[in-house]
């Protein structure tokens, strides 16, 4: 299954949103962080990045997002 990434904006709490939904393999994850930082440094606004659809994370993937995790600025959402 493709992964999908969707942008929208989360008015309350002055975040966009990426909500991802199919499998995250390494490049996935690895286009995500860019796409991530791009927005972040273009626009200046908190990135959060929703995984409750997601069906599939690999370990090298959840390293990436626990990379980007870390920056200020980002969070990740939707895992149990």
């Amino acid at each position: 299954m493709a992964t999908t990434i969707t942008q929208s904006e989360n008015p309350e709490t002055n975040e966009t949103v990426l909500s991802i939904e199919g499998e995250m393999l390494l490049n996935d994850a690895l286009l995500l962080e860019k796409i991530a930082l791009e927005m972040q440094a273009e626009n200046g606004a908190d990135i959060a990045i929703d995984l409750a659809d997601l069906d599939f994370l690999d370990s090298e993937s959840a390293a990436v997002l626990k990379r980007l995790s870390d920056k200020n600025g980002f969070a990740i959402r939707g895992m149990e």
